[in-house]
């Protein structure tokens, strides 16, 4: 097994028979502007100059460390797990889709979970995007396995989204169907914003007639429904414009609304991801009640001098622990111990 090199380092993310098309960042400086943007699995690879991939022969040729992702169930992970280690490719696995729903409906099944213990087991190491999927490949194995949040780059010019002006609320949540979402009881709690602080609310709604007709039914003063889907980039526009995003999300997940909301300079309030954990310790939703964040977040549209304090301190947490520079130096340390 070939050693990991820190100058050269480089990471291939496998996404096997995935539906993203192969994509490779250049220069770890500075992230493609027009394609996939540098988020969630995208952003290890991002990070570090490397590549994604969705055939494991193109992971395989670009002679790099690869990371696997596990989905669906789990059989083109295995079999790609499989091909990497004949040609003797360093190899870590994680799962994608990391939701607390989403675990448990994927382990639910006997045949699923035996192929998911035999893969992480047999893999070099695992990478977990929150501390509860590191949890969880711990009750498997015992060693070489790192929660690593995914980076962003906050460092990047590119990506910087401050905006002046801002006014209202964003929700930051859109799925009506998935119940650890919230997303009906933030519309609830927003609507209790609106009518005290009179500061318009934004949503983006995919749930069509059902989800228009809930938010007709709560009788917002202002609102703004978003019913189409846009670009990331445009999405991010809308988003830096608001004083607060907003969620009560209890799902565990990784946390790109935080993530989001950094790169617009922003504040997020609730939500429990791992993003909104370490950036956003003193308005994120863990160990806080639905009432206790509503408290928050109507302060926070009254006071712009906190608001302001709270998102510079996002940012500066952002930049030391979630960073390209960090996040690739992260990587690199941890496929260089899985060589030792």
């Amino acid at each position: 097994m070939a050693s990991v090199d820190a100058e050269n380092f480089r990471l291939a993310v496998l996404n096997p028979a995935g539906r993203d098309p192969e994509q490779h960042f250049g220069n770890a400086d500075t992230a493609p502007v027009n394609v996939h943007p540098p988020v969630n699995f995208h952003a290890y690879a991002a990070c570090t100059g490397g590549a994604v991939f969705r055939e494991t022969k193109r992971a395989i040729a670009s002679g790099w460390p690869v990371l696997v992702l596990l989905r669906g169930d789990f059989r083109a992970t295995a079999r790609a797990l499989s091909e990497l280690k004949k040609a003797g490719r360093i190899t870590a696995v994680s799962l994608k889709e990391t939701g607390v729903h989403q675990i448990a409906q994927q382990l639910s099944d006997p045949a699923r979970f035996a192929r998911f213990d035999k893969i992480v087991k047999e893999a070099n190491g695992c990478i977990a995007t929150t501390p509860e999927a590191a949890e969880l490949f711990r009750a498997f194995r015992r060693e070489a396995i790192a929660f690593l949040p995914t980076p962003y780059p906050i460092e990047d010019e590119n990506w910087n989204w401050a905006m002046e002006n801002r006014a209202g609320i964003f929700i930051g949540t859109r799925e009506l169907d998935v119940p650890s979402r919230n997303h009906l009881t933030a519309l609830l709690a927003a609507k209790k914003l609106n009518d005290a602080t009179k500061e318009p609310v934004t949503v983006y709604n995919f749930n069509r007639r059902k989800g228009a007709r809930l938010i007709a039914q709560i009788g917002f003063a202002r609102i703004r429904v978003h019913e189409k889907r846009v670009r990331y980039r445009a999405y991010l526009g809308d988003l830096a414009r608001h004083k607060i995003v907003f969620q009560l999300d209890r799902s565990r997940v990784p946390g790109q609304v935080a993530g989001d909301t950094l790169l617009c300079r922003g504040v997020c309030v609730g939500g429990d991801g791992a993003i909104e954990r370490i950036a956003f310790p003193e308005t994120c939703g863990d160990k806080r009640s639905d009432n206790e964040l509503i408290e928050i977040a109507s302060r926070l549209l009254r006071n712009d001098d906190e608001r302001h304090v709270v998102a510079e301190r996002g940012t500066q947490i952002a930049q030391e622990k979630l960073s390209f520079r960090v996040g690739r130096e992260n990587l690199w340390r941890f496929f260089a111990e899985l060589t030792r």
